[in-house]
């Protein structure tokens, strides 16, 4: 199959010998040793960024699907600026949970206010899942900035699913060839407001702000024109076609795949680390932290584009 083209702002690629010397030379991207991702160092987000500058992050994204941009001091406004570069921004349903005057930003955290409500999110990321897969316009990517970290637990885990699409055994390539899936943001919500104090009851407005939407359970990325497998166990509930127990049984087939070892970056976060995830290419997974510690970070979503199968 023939790639998308790039847009000329993303053809730059950060692995260019003899690159000329300017704007671009002035940080580092370093690949992590793992099925995906690579950190930058040297480069500050309080400072406006060059067109050449984000050309080169822009390539970095989708070769490593994850950046992570080390001792980012940056405050929310910068936060909202930088994710704004990528394109318009969510706000996510839980709007309870937004940073107050920042209704871009939603608070993932196990903090409490004053009057002991929750200030954020405190279960995000339990199950494996691509944020905002339940939208006709899944997200395009995500940006998670760390505001106070536990002393230990927190890890954030992602998951290549171009190579998962890639290695699937080949009577698994067939059984899902031109195959739909649906996604349902509340196929677990219920689950997990009853095991946690966070999820809220959602609102008649709300629910009808989430309703289920059908995507290609392989989708092609639309920058780069790769396969990845786009279904997830926290918020695909079928096989669109299929009764319900082969559903059921290929749904859990794939999920199995899809995350194994091989191709998982587990990510240790460092203080003021910002995280920038591809939603088409990954899925990920929060490992949790024990209740006791406190963790807090503020999350920005950029919103994709229809999925092409």
């Amino acid at each position: 199959m023939t790639a998308i083209a790039l847009p000329p702002s993303a053809r730059a690629s950060s692995h260019s010998p003899a690159a000329p010397a300017g704007p671009s030379d002035a940080f580092e991207i370093r690949p992590f040793d793992a099925a995906l991702g690579a950190e930058v160092l040297g480069l500050d987000l309080n400072q406006p960024l060059a067109d050449d500058d984000f050309a080169r992050l822009h390539r970095a994204h989708l070769d490593h699907h994850v950046l992570v941009f080390r001792d980012q001091r940056i405050s929310p406004v910068a936060h909202v600026s930088f994710s704004r570069r990528w394109g318009p921004l969510e706000v996510h349903v839980l709007r309870n949970f937004q940073l107050p005057g920042h209704p871009e930003i939603l608070q993932v955290s196990n903090l409490r206010d004053e009057a002991g409500q929750p200030l954020g999110l405190g279960d995000a990321g339990v199950f494996w899942h691509s944020d905002l897969s339940y939208k006709e316009k899944p997200s395009l990517g995500s940006l998670l900035h760390a505001q106070e970290l536990p002393a230990e637990g927190g890890d954030t885990l992602f998951a290549n699913q171009h190579l998962a699409y890639e290695q699937l055994p080949q009577a698994l390539k067939i059984a899902i060839e031109g195959r739909k899936a649906e996604h349902s943001y509340l196929a677990r919500y219920e689950e997990l407001r009853l095991r946690n104090p966070w999820r809220p009851r959602l609102s008649d407005a709300q629910i009808a702000e989430v309703k289920p939407a059908v995507h290609p359970v392989v989708r092609i990325h639309p920058e780069t024109g790769r396969r990845a497998l786009f279904v997830s166990e926290h918020f695909t509930t079928r096989i669109v076609g299929l009764p319900d127990d082969e559903s059921r049984d290929l749904l859990a087939q794939l999920f199995d795949h899809s995350t194994r070892p091989r191709l998982v970056y587990r990510h240790r976060w460092q203080p003021h680390d910002l995280v920038f995830w591809d939603n088409r290419s990954l899925l990920h997974l929060a490992s949790g932290c024990p209740p006791t510690l406190r963790r807090h970070l503020h999350r920005t979503t950029v919103e994709g584009d229809a999925t092409l199968g």
